[in-house]
């Protein structure tokens, strides 16, 4: 009996040492999990790639220090309340930019109210402090079957317009748009190639220096988007698309009090302006607002459409801008003369001019047929002012 007990003995203490070196050996590892891949959260040191499972974001402030990816098959999940913060990094520090990506098959699901709203910010607030947060799905885009991410590097678009990449709904980008260079760089919320199975609603980008709000292709349906700017680092536009997006936009307040871009800058493919799937969104309730006279930058349209973008607008304020529509190229210049592009029911308010068009040689064209007036459109819900359902989640208006 007293061998027996001192043989187990022996054994036990052998397998905790076996187990203890083994261990040890994994101190240093970012992993938890017996195959090396999951996920640790820490709150003060949020980076890293999550790559399977879903991760929570509970509560309080979470520092933003590196890359947070979310790969194929796991699932960011961010409850009401919750603040990250970007830390700062040097500008040209390229390798340490901080920014928040999703990969095709991952997803994310922002769970924010209006009464206490998801915020992803910066430690130094000021445009261009961080990156901001990109989505990357399988829906269509026109720049090949699929592509790589200007940001992120990740790969978008494939053959399914009802992909999902999760949900955002009632969240708050501060202080985004990262340069890497003058053709590289981020903005508020970066859609590429994103199904309309995603659900995107109440999303404000708020002091970005570049875009607001672009989309790469895709069928995204987005509602209730606010971008307002108005820090002397002059911005780009307060919307983008390109690549052929065809989906749908709903209640856009814009709003800019600075020399920055345009209210809309729209393409399909400025290298092949027929390339298919063709840009086409139909964007409903909408408002743009600009600086006015007080701008002296050469691009103040409040909306610029070219290299063959389609698109149908509908109750549409414009204020405050040098021009209305500029329609650029001869394929867009066509879509006037059919209809496939136009806007109805616009309301001008202190637009100098309400149309300027030139084919692709560079030659004014007449495109005053783009748009219907109607002096009681409401925009995105409150003409020229702030719009109610902007209520309580948004900052600077």
């Amino acid at each position: 009996m007293q061998k027996s007990i001192s043989k187990f003995l022996g054994t036990a203490l052998l397998f905790a040492l076996i187990f203890t070196t083994s261990c040890s050996s994994d101190d240093d590892s970012p992993s938890n999990g017996d195959d090396g891949t999951a996920f640790v959260l820490e709150r003060d040191n949020l980076k890293g790639e999550i790559t399977k499972g879903e991760v929570i974001l509970e509560s309080g402030t979470y520092k933003l220090t590196g890359q947070l990816l979310v790969n194929a098959g796991a699932k960011l999940t961010i409850k009401s309340g919750v603040k990250i913060e970007a830390t700062s990094v040097a500008s040209e520090d390229f390798a340490a930019v901080r920014y928040i990506a999703v990969a095709q098959d991952g997803k994310i699901d922002v769970q924010g109210t209006s009464s206490n709203p998801v915020v992803m910010t910066a430690t130094t607030q000021s445009p261009g402090a961080w990156g901001g947060l990109v989505l990357c799905g399988k829906a269509p885009i026109n720049k090949g079957i699929t592509a790589s991410a200007e940001v992120s590097d990740l790969t978008y678009g494939g053959g399914d317009a009802n992909d999902s990449s999760g949900s955002i709904k009632y969240l708050r980008i501060e202080y985004s748009g990262f340069a890497y260079n003058s053709e590289k760089e981020f903005n508020g919320l970066s859609l590429f190639g994103v199904g309309n199975g995603t659900t995107i609603e109440y999303v404000q980008s708020y002091e970005g220096s570049d875009d607001g709000f672009e989309f790469f292709g895709g069928t995204a349906i987005a509602k209730y988007l606010v971008v307002n700017n108005s820090s002397e680092q002059v911005g780009d536009d307060l919307f983008d698309w390109t690549e052929g997006w065809s989906g749908t936009g709903e209640n856009w307040y814009g709003i800019r009090k600075n020399a920055g871009n345009r209210g809309i800058e729209a393409d399909n493919n400025s290298n092949n302006h027929l390339a298919t799937p063709i840009s086409n969104p139909t964007i409903k309730n909408l408002t743009l607002v600009g600086l006015g006279a007080a701008d002296t930058s050469s691009e103040t349209q409040a909306i610029k459409l070219r290299v063959g973008t389609k698109a149908q607008f509908d109750n549409v304020v414009l204020s405050n801008w040098k021009t209305g529509f500029d329609i650029q190229h001869d394929e867009s210049v066509g879509y006037v003369t059919e209809g496939s592009l136009a806007a109805t029911n616009v309301k001008f308010d202190k637009v100098s001019t309400l149309t300027v068009g030139k084919n692709t040689a560079g030659e004014a064209v007449d495109v005053s047929g783009v748009y219907s007036i109607n002096e009681n459109a409401t925009g995105a819900g409150n003409g020229i002012a702030k719009p109610s359902w902007a209520n309580d989640w948004t900052v600077g208006l």
